[in-house]
């Protein structure tokens, strides 16, 4: 009789005619089918809502905008802070006038700052401020000069400003005091990243607006984007621990409290040039459903470089933002007077950028 064969260690033993299979087996496939079915699932749950939200910005891209849907002469530019700290010269300034001739441009926001957290503004920041406004006045006449003035929020982390503290705001509405005497036409408050519905920065605005108002300048802000749908800000928070949007409410909220509100229309994690301009419509209609007909709304245009996650060089052009602008602009409030667009930012325009704001908007 020869002596019984022991199966090799991981193989499954042979099951003689009638004799029932190990469990084993039956639950390692059991486990196969449910992976199978949670992939699917995750698939149908996640992938397809996406792919069907990228086709519809697509499909948002499409059609011709309405006649009239050009400059409105009220668009603007962000500048860097080269040209309020010595090395900007006169020649700069006569060139860049030059490159402001014929189009829509009425505002410049000049980086000034940053603010300290503590909300204070250094004066060595812009020791040059005053011979730049006065110089671009001169260079080209109605053109108003904005003080650009940031800081990191402590929304997200342990470092920055804090808007909670009374004290930090009361230093911020000083330093707009401060900034105006120097002879700004306006200042303009870019502070990120500042969560949807923050409270303290609408209390900050409405301490603010006294004291623009009686310098007879403006009251500006640079904005978030809004919700693509309901609540994705809370859902963005959710995954990220970043919310980025804001919605829509808050958006109207904040355009009633200023002059100028100036979308950042751009890091939108597009893949695209045609889903950017979709996307570009889309935050345009739902700015201006919110935005008072009194408050200068501002769609901001790329111009500059780069390719990261969240910034597709390829698809996040100015041209496509233009012809996006413009669709949401007929879709919505075609004759809307105080509109504009903004472009970012000028040390890193090129030519071609240039180009595709005369001529898709300015014309």
């Amino acid at each position: 009789m020869e002596a019984e064969q022991k199966p090799e260690e991981g193989e499954t033993p042979a099951v003689a005619d009638g004799e029932q299979a190990p469990p084993e087996p039956r639950r390692r496939r059991a486990w196969v089918r449910w992976v199978r079915r949670t992939a699917l699932g995750l698939v149908l749950v996640v992938v397809l809502p996406l792919l069907a939200g990228e086709i519809a910005l697509r499909v948002n891209y499409t059609g011709d905008p309405a006649d009239g849907t050009y400059t409105r002469d009220k668009d603007a530019v962000w500048l860097g802070h080269a040209w309020v700290d010595g090395r900007k010269k006169d020649a700069d300034v006569t060139a860049l006038a030059r490159r402001l001739e014929s189009t829509g441009m009425r505002d410049l926001y000049v980086h000034s700052g940053p603010l300290e957290h503590d909300g204070t503004l250094p004066e060595s920041a812009y020791p040059r401020a005053r011979w730049f406004i006065d110089a671009m006045h001169r260079a080209a006449p109605g053109i108003r000069v904005q003080a650009w003035l940031g800081d990191v929020l402590a929304s997200e982390g342990p470092n920055g400003m804090r808007l909670e503290l009374p004290e930090t705001r009361a230093a911020v509405v000083g330093s707009a005091r401060q900034i105006l005497a120097v002879g700004f036409d306006g200042v303009h408050f870019d502070l990120e990243p500042l969560h949807s519905g923050d409270r303290n920065y609408l209390t900050l605005l409405d301490s603010l607006r006294p004291v623009t108002r009686a310098q007879g300048a403006q009251l500006s802000i640079a904005a978030h984007q809004i919700d693509p749908v309901p609540a994705f800000h809370s859902f963005w928070n959710a995954l990220t621990g970043h919310p980025k949007w804001w919605s829509q409410e808050f958006f109207g909220q904040v355009a009633r409290r200023v002059d100028q509100i100036a979308v950042m229309s751009y890091d939108t994690i597009q893949p695209l040039e045609s889903t950017y301009g979709g996307y570009v419509a889309q935050q345009t209609a739902l700015a201006l459903e919110v935005t008072p007909q009194s408050t200068d709304l501002l769609m901001g245009l790329p111009f500059y470089h780069e390719n990261r996650f969240g910034h597709w060089n390829h698809a996040e052009t100015a041209a496509a933002a233009v012809r996006g602008v413009r669709l949401g602009l007929s879709r919505t409030d075609a004759d809307r007077a105080n509109f504009g667009v903004a472009a970012y930012v000028d040390f890193a325009a090129t030519e071609e950028d240039w180009t595709a704001y005369r001529e898709g908007w300015v014309r």
